[in-house]
């Protein structure tokens, strides 16, 4: 029962680093096309996931990065 835990632990850090390289490399795409295949990943990945979900946590950092600027 302990190692199910732990598999089950693992396996969410990993999708949860997975997903965060996904939003980087998603922030930096400039054409439709690569942002829709990135998209495809994070949909194979996390097909519950929606768009507005996969996209909060980079309009945060934004939110912070511009906070920093204006100080």
């Amino acid at each position: 029962m302990k190692r199910h835990i732990e598999a089950d632990i693992v396996k969410r850090r990993k999708r949860k680093e997975k997903l965060r390289k996904l939003r980087i490399k998603y922030s930096l795409t400039k054409t439709d096309e690569e942002k829709e295949k990135i998209l495809e990943k994070v949909r194979r990945i996390v097909p519950w996931l929606s768009l507005e979900e996969f996209l909060e946590p980079l309009k945060k950092e934004e939110g912070q990065l511009n906070l920093n600027i204006k100080r």
